[in-house]
C-alpha cells in the first residue's frame, strides 16, 4: 500500500528546522526528508553506511544504489542525502528570476523546501549530485526545478550534476550490495586475533590457487570449527574492507573462483572507512 504524504505547513516547515534537519555533518547529519515523509519511488532503504556510521534515508532503488558507490568511493569523506535547499525564500527568488513555477505543497499551497538528492565531500571539496531515471529527463516540469537547483548551487560555486539511472555500473553496484553489510563484522571480535588471522591464511590460499569461493569458505568453517557460512561472511567483510580484492566490474558468483584475487593490504585494519 503507497504511503500517504504529509500536508506541508509553514508550521511543519519551522518544525523541522527547529529539529535540526538538513544539519550537521557525518554521523550526527539529519536529513531533511525521511522515507516516512514523502511515497517512495520503488523500495526506500535505511541502510548504515560505511562512510558515515549512520543510516541513510534514501527514497529509491536508484538513490541506494548511489549510495553504494558513494561509501565504495575511497574519496568520498561524507554523504548527505536529502539536502535541503535553504533559506525557502532564496529558491522562490530563483524561480521568480528564471520565470518557473516553485515547487508548492499540492494541498496547502504552501512552498516547498526544494531538496538536492546527495551533498558529498569529495576530497577537499563539496560537489552536489542529483539522482533521476531516464524516464523523467524529458519532462518540462522536472528540467525546470533542474534548473532551480542548478542556479542555487552555482551562486555557492559548487559543482552541480545529475546522474541518470541508466548510467549507473550495476555490476559493480551489485558487488558492493553483497559485501556492504559485512563491512561491520562482529565475528572479527567475537573470533579473536588467532582464529582470524589463521582463517584468512587458509582462506587466501585457497583462492589463490582458483578454488570456487563457496567451497573454499565451507572447508575453512569445517577445518576451524566455525558456523557454516563463518569464512563467507569474513571473505565479504575483508572484500568490503578492501583488505582482499577482487574484480568487482564482473559479478561475483560464489559458486566459482574469485576473479583476479590477491591480498590488498597487509596487515588487516579493523576501524571504518572514515575512522
Amino acid at each position: 500500500m503507497a504511503k500517504r504524504k504529509r500536508q506541508l505547513t509553514e508550521a511543519k516547515i519551522e518544525k523541522m528546522i527547529k529539529e535540526g534537519r538538513g544539519q550537521g555533518t557525518g554521523k550526527d547529519y539529519l536529513p531533511w526528508l525521511k522515507i516516512q515523509d514523502v511515497p517512495s519511488e520503488g523500495r526506500a532503504t535505511r541502510g548504515v553506511g560505511w562512510t558515515t556510521g549512520r543510516r541513510h534515508e534514501l527514497l529509491s532503488d536508484t538513490e541506494r544504489d548511489y549510495c553504494y558507490l558513494l561509501d565504495y568511493a575511497d574519496q568520498v569523506s561524507d554523504i548527505r542525502e536529502q539536502f535541503p535547499l535553504l533559506p525557502l525564500e532564496e529558491t522562490l527568488m530563483i524561480a521568480e528570476k528564471i520565470g518557473v513555477n516553485h515547487p508548492r505543497d499540492p494541498k496547502t499551497g504552501v512552498p516547498i523546501v526544494m531538496t538536492t538528492d546527495f551533498l558529498i565531500t569529495y576530497g577537499d571539496k563539496d560537489v552536489a549530485r542529483t539522482v533521476k531515471p531516464f524516464s523523467e529527463m524529458e519532462d518540462e516540469r522536472t528540467i525546470a526545478k533542474f534548473e532551480i537547483e542548478r542556479v542555487y548551487w552555482e551562486t555557492r560555486h559548487i559543482d552541480w550534476g545529475i546522474i541518470i539511472d541508466c548510467d549507473l555500473p550495476d555490476v559493480l553496484i551489485r558487488n558492493i550490495e553483497w559485501v556492504h553489510k559485512e563491512y561491520h563484522n562482529e565475528d572479527v571480535s567475537d573470533l579473536g586475533v588467532f582464529t582470524i588471522r589463521n582463517l584468512e591464511q587458509m582462506l587466501a590460499a585457497r583462492l589463490d590457487e582458483g578454488e570456487a569461493i563457496s567451497k573454499a569458505c565451507l572447508a575453512c568453517d569445517e577445518r576451524l570449527g566455525l558456523e557454516v557460512g563463518t569464512s563467507l561472511a569474513l571473505f565479504r567483510h575483508f572484500v568490503a574492507r578492501k583488505k582482499w580484492s577482487v574484480n568487482m566490474n564482473e559479478r561475483i558468483i560464489p559458486t566459482l573462483p574469485a576473479k583476479e584475487f590477491k591480498i590488498a593490504t597487509p596487515e588487516y585494519r579493523l576501524e571504518a572507512k572514515g575512522g
